[in-house]
């Protein structure tokens, strides 16, 4: 018997340069993403990085869709 499982959320371990991209990535793809990271202050700056991202290629036209972080 096979077993079959959908993938929803997706943690990503560590908010720096590798860590956020594969987070941004995860999200646009339309996953529940949980970034993790032992600094807050490194979390703040991934999301930050992120949403600059994500304005960015909005403003491109890159995004379809509906992206929210």
């Amino acid at each position: 018997e096979t077993f079959h499982m959908t993938i929803q959320h997706i943690a990503v371990i560590g908010a720096g340069t590798m860590g956020n991209g594969i987070a941004q990535v995860c999200a646009t793809a339309g996953y529940q993403v949980t970034m993790i990271d032992v600094a807050q202050a490194a979390l703040e700056k991934g999301l930050a990085t992120i949403q600059k991202s994500i304005t960015k290629l909005a403003e491109k036209g890159k995004l379809t869709g509906r992206s929210t972080i």
